[in-house]
């Protein structure tokens, strides 16, 4: 990847009446970059791709395609194109004529056209189907179609909008590892807004995590989940047990319960919380952190049993993993301990507190 970002947002702000969608943004996405927004509903991520695509613009701030402030220029005068969660293909065209609507208006004549259309469906595994209307196609393969006619005019950047919300789940996972292919083979950059974790982490290079039109914090997918910085954070990207407690000495977090925890404590003092993922605990004492409690609940959900144990300081959530014939299975009461490594400790400031 180039070190000369593609996309830079500086002190983005965006106002709808009396309220702020997006708060003093700035950000620089790198050329070639697979980057995702992800957060809630209302959190400003949509509102940064639109403004980015030339859909909406800024109440301040500037907004650059490389060096180029591009604020105030319509969308069809940006060099990125746009995928929508709709498709919003043209019913009437077939596949062919539907990818080739912007080379079309561009007048590219008629040879080049064709060679790039058909180019551009091979990418996209729709070569041979190019006569077909929309309504004889799946929902993934007008994805793909939808996709095809945006990359084919060789923009800068292609922005995703929520662009695999209407597949089901199994043809939505596909798309993932599809959409990642197609983005490593192009270079091009890719600018994904979505509300799903598991989408980002799957095909982003590099997340943004927004909350009330603030990035909250910035990273590859593997730190913001191993270490997350807040504990709005650490919720969003799965399930997180967080522990109340106070630092004591570098790597030693005191729970309110008592009990003292060892992890990284980033150089942080005073209340904190301890986190640890579900699925890096044991039941049992194998771990050098250990609590002592009681099932709680337990659920059966295939690959791993979901256990609540009841602790002192507070409720745990662990992922067993199914690898006994026929799951593991734990009577509410029974007795148990919950233990983990020191490494698999992440240590934020208390809820309330950014990092």
């Amino acid at each position: 990847m180039s070190a000369a970002p593609d996309i830079t947002l500086v002190e983005v702000t965006k106002h709808f009446g009396d309220v702020r969608a997006v708060d003093g943004l700035s950000l620089e996405i790198p050329r070639g970059s697979f980057f995702a927004l992800l957060g809630p509903s209302g959190c400003g991520k949509t509102t940064t791709l639109r403004m980015i695509g030339g859909f909406e613009e800024p109440t301040s701030g500037s907004i650059l395609l490389g060096d180029r402030d591009v604020v105030g220029l319509p969308p069809y005068r940006r060099d990125v194109n746009t995928v929508f969660q709709s498709y919003a293909l043209f019913p009437h065209m077939n596949v062919f004529e539907n990818v080739a609507f912007g080379l079309a208006r561009k007048k590219t004549d008629r040879a080049e056209t064709r060679k790039r259309v058909l180019e551009v469906l091979e990418l996209v595994d729709l070569a041979g189907r190019e006569g077909r209307k929309p309504k004889q196609l799946s929902g993934g393969q007008q994805q793909r179609v939808a996709l095809a006619r945006a990359i084919v005019n060789n923009p800068r950047v292609l922005l995703l909008d929520e662009p695999l919300g209407a597949l089901d789940l199994k043809l939505r996972k596909q798309m993932q590892l599809e959409l990642k292919r197609i983005q490593s083979e192009l270079g091009i950059t890719f600018v994904h807004v979505t509300h799903d974790q598991e989408e980002a982490m799957t095909m982003a290079d590099t997340i943004a995590v927004m909350n009330d039109g603030r990035i909250e914090q910035l990273g590859a997918p593997a730190e913001l989940y191993e270490r997350p910085g807040s504990a709005f954070v650490a919720g969003f990207l799965g399930v997180s047990n967080l522990l109340a407690g106070t630092v004591t000495g570098a790597g030693t977090v005191l729970l309110e319960s008592g009990v003292e925890v060892r992890g990284d404590t980033a150089g942080l003092t005073g209340a904190v919380s301890a986190g640890v993922r579900p699925e890096k605990l044991l039941l049992g004492e194998g771990g050098v952190n250990v609590l002592r409690g009681t099932v709680k609940e337990s659920a059966y959900v295939g690959v791993a049993t979901q256990v609540v144990v009841a602790t002192g300081a507070g409720d745990v959530t662990v992922f067993h993993q199914n690898v006994e014939a026929g799951g593991f299975a734990a009577a509410a009461g029974t007795a148990v301990s919950v233990s983990w490594s020191p490494e698999a400790t992440f240590v934020i400031p208390r809820e309330g507190s950014r990092a």
